[in-house]
């Protein structure tokens, strides 16, 4: 029994012994420890008690000395270690322990970027739509595919027209006539008849062709208006065709456009000419630099976002429309203000406070203003001065050991009130 006893004495402590067949237990004095002896007044210094603490850090005071429930004796706080109210007092090593890292407070840019997704679209301006000005017959069809290129004045299909022809034979009997009789009223004849053609959309090689030869060929090959690809195909060989019908839609890929949705919360960061870095996930390592170029004057409710226009160059087609991109707004420099970093703020939501280091392990929790964010920073418009040190790690832990020791004060002034 003897040798079990000094077992759990060198295990814990704790002496053991043996009553009869009861056992009983002794513990030592408590041992100082690290907190106690911060709080322990130096030999041959007289320092004022305020009062005695809960050594477990519960809201409970005393005035005199005692013990919790566990025989742990009371903490004194002294006089001295009261500095201005809301100041915190942190010992250098328990500032070690907790990682506390600080810096000066300095005047820096901040660059304000936006973040949006968006997607690539066609470039508007570069739309042509291929129709007739009257109705007719399709004999052959030359473009039958859907996205294929076509150059400007290459041929799309043939298509025959009555009215095509009766205006061309209008500009056959125009043209004799000038030639036998000559005259005011012959010109007005040709020039009317020419521009009737003209309006129903033929084109002025085909005119000048029948007014030279005096030829009425029967169909016309009728030739594509512009560069591009096709994007949409609503004809096929043989159709009959009525004025105004959509028979082809041709995209000039060359420009395009990325429309972001920006949200509404950054909307008043985005001006036109910002420059902007568009990625697309297809490349993620070949970011394109543009501007913004329109900004959308409606508002999109189901998402809350407003629709930013980017105009990009795509001279290798390697943007394709409904791509996903990532877009970049990037904010331009401004004059240098007083920034800390986002590590230092404290946001409750209702406030935002940093920690000021005051010295020889002194602590302040101070409410400041914050203006413009970027870069990891935000911009201090009230509450600290250039040249100011504050914490940047470990924020947490001395802004509770603050509102603990804020909340011990005004218990024991809650005491000794009668």
């Amino acid at each position: 029994m003897r040798r079990l006893s000094n077992l759990i004495i060198l295990a814990t402590g704790v002496t053991v012994g043996v009553a009869g067949s009861y056992w009983y237990a002794h513990r030592p004095e408590p041992i100082s420890t690290p907190a106690t002896a911060e709080q322990s007044p130096p030999a041959g210094v007289d320092r004022k008690i305020l009062y005695y603490r809960n050594p477990m850090g519960a809201p409970d005071t005393s005035q005199v000395p005692k013990k919790d429930t566990m025989g742990m004796d009371y903490i004194p706080v002294y006089a001295d270690e009261q500095d201005d109210p809301g100041t915190v007092k942190v010992s250098l090593d328990k500032i070690q322990r907790i990682g506390v890292r600080t810096e000066k407070v300095e005047a820096r840019q901040i660059l304000h970027s936006v973040r949006a997704v968006g997607r690539v679209e066609h470039d508007e301006s570069l739309l042509t739509i291929v129709a007739l000005r009257t109705d007719g017959f399709i004999e052959d069809l030359y473009v039958n595919k859907t996205g294929q290129h076509v150059s400007k004045g290459e041929p799309l299909f043939r298509v025959y027209s009555p009215q095509i022809q009766a205006a061309q034979t209008d500009l056959i009997v125009a043209s004799r006539s000038l030639g036998k009789m000559g005259g005011l009223d012959s010109e007005k004849a040709l020039e009317g008849a020419m521009l009737r053609l003209r309006n129903l959309g033929v084109p002025q090689s085909r005119i000048d062709e029948v007014h030279k030869t005096g030829i009425n060929p029967r169909t016309l090959d009728w030739p594509s208006p512009a560069d591009g690809d096709v994007i949409e195909k609503n004809v096929i060989n043989g159709q009959r065709v009525a004025a105004g019908d959509e028979l082809y839609r041709i995209a000039d890929h060359s420009d395009v456009w990325v429309i972001a949705d920006v949200a509404e919360a950054d909307s008043a960061s985005i001006d036109v000419g910002m420059p902007v870095t568009v990625t697309v996930r297809a490349r993620p390592m070949e970011p394109v630099e543009g501007k913004v170029a329109f900004i959308y004057p409606e508002l999109t409710p189901e998402t809350r976002t407003v629709q930013v226009r980017i105009e990009l160059p795509n001279l290798d087609q390697r943007l394709k429309t409904s791509m996903y991109a990532d877009v970049v707004f990037i904010g331009k420099d401004g004059a240098a203000v007083t920034a800390v970093p986002d590590s230092a703020i404290i946001d409750s939501g209702a406030r935002q406070v940093v920690i000021v280091a005051k010295g020889e392990g002194r602590f302040e929790p101070r409410a400041v203003r914050l203006g413009r964010r970027g870069g990891g920073y935000a911009e201090v418009t009230e509450g600290l001065a250039q040249g100011e040190e504050i914490v940047t790690s470990a924020t947490f832990l001395i802004d509770a050991e603050s509102n603990l020791r804020a909340a011990l004060q005004a218990f024991s002034k809650s005491e000794t009130q009668p």
